[in-house]
């Protein structure tokens, strides 16, 4: 259902926790998700959407490949 591009920041969210990831948590920058062993940072909230290159960045640490997450 989504595709790879811009996304706001609740989206990701609502993905990832689809995915099997818990959270998100504070931290001391940055709010994080858990999965197992997966701790992935989340962008601080702003105005824009996630851009590509950024989401490309955080579907990789959270070793999940373009066509799963396409698939949704």
């Amino acid at each position: 259902m989504p595709r790879f591009g811009p996304i706001k920041r609740g989206d990701l969210i609502r993905y990832l926790r689809v995915l099997g990831f818990e959270g998100p948590y504070s931290g001391r920058k940055h709010q994080f998700m858990i999965k197992g062993e997966i701790t992935l940072r989340l962008p601080n909230p702003h105005q824009s959407a996630i851009g590509r290159e950024l989401l490309s960045r955080i579907l990789k640490q959270a070793k999940i490949d373009r066509d799963t997450w396409e698939r949704l």
